[in-house]
C-alpha cells in the first residue's frame, strides 16, 4: 500500500514526501531515467514527447509536458517546457537539481521562478520514502506556482509514478 502525499509549506520552501512500494534502487532510476521518466512525469492527461537527461553534476534534463486531454479545455495542446540542472547527485540516496522553466530552445524563463529541488530515497520496511524539499528564492516567488496549480499536478504526477512504479516492477 503506498502512502497519499504529505505536504507542508515552511516559509519559501515547499516539503513533499510520500512512500512508494518499491525497491529504491527502481525508484531512484524513475527520478533519473528518461527511460523511466517518460512514462510518468507530469500531470494526469499530460504526456511527456521530449525527455533528454544527462544524468552527471552539470547535467541538463530538458524536457517537454504537452497536454493530450481534450477534457482539460484550454489547456488542450499546451506545451510547458522545462530544463533542470544538476548540481549533486548521489546515487541512489539524492538528488539536487535546480529546476527552471524554459522554451524549447532551453533558454531560461526569467519572469518565472526557479527552484532548488533536493530529493532524499529512503528505505523503508514496505518501500521507499521519497522527500522532496522546493527552494524558492522568496515566499511570494513559492506562492506563484502554487497559484499555477504546482500542488495539485505534483500530486497527479506522483500518483502515475505509483502506477509506473508498479507495471516495471511486475515486468521486472
Amino acid at each position: 500500500m503506498t502512502n497519499q502525499m504529505v505536504s507542508r509549506l515552511e516559509d519559501k520552501s515547499l516539503f513533499l514526501e510520500r512512500e512508494f512500494n518499491a525497491p529504491r534502487g527502481l525508484v531512484f532510476a524513475a527520478f533519473s531515467q528518461a527511460e523511466h521518466l517518460k512514462h510518468w512525469w507530469g500531470p494526469r492527461g499530460w504526456s511527456l514527447p521530449v525527455c533528454h537527461v544527462d544524468f552527471r553534476k552539470g547535467g541538463v534534463w530538458h524536457y517537454c509536458m504537452k497536454c493530450e486531454d481534450k477534457s482539460q479545455g484550454e489547456f488542450y495542446g499546451m506545451e510547458a517546457w522545462g530544463k533542470a540542472v544538476y548540481s549533486e547527485l548521489t546515487p541512489p540516496e539524492s538528488i539536487i537539481y535546480t529546476d527552471y522553466f524554459c522554451d524549447e530552445e532551453g533558454h531560461v524563463a526569467e519572469d518565472l521562478p526557479a527552484t532548488l529541488v533536493t530529493l532524499t530515497f529512503t528505505e523503508t520496511d514496505s518501500g521507499t520514502k521519497v522527500i522532496c524539499r522546493s527552494d524558492y528564492e522568496t515566499a511570494d516567488e513559492l506562492q506563484k506556482v502554487l497559484d499555477m496549480g504546482m500542488l495539485q499536478g505534483i500530486t497527479e504526477t506522483w500518483d502515475k509514478l505509483v502506477e509506473h512504479l508498479d507495471s516495471a516492477s511486475s515486468n521486472s
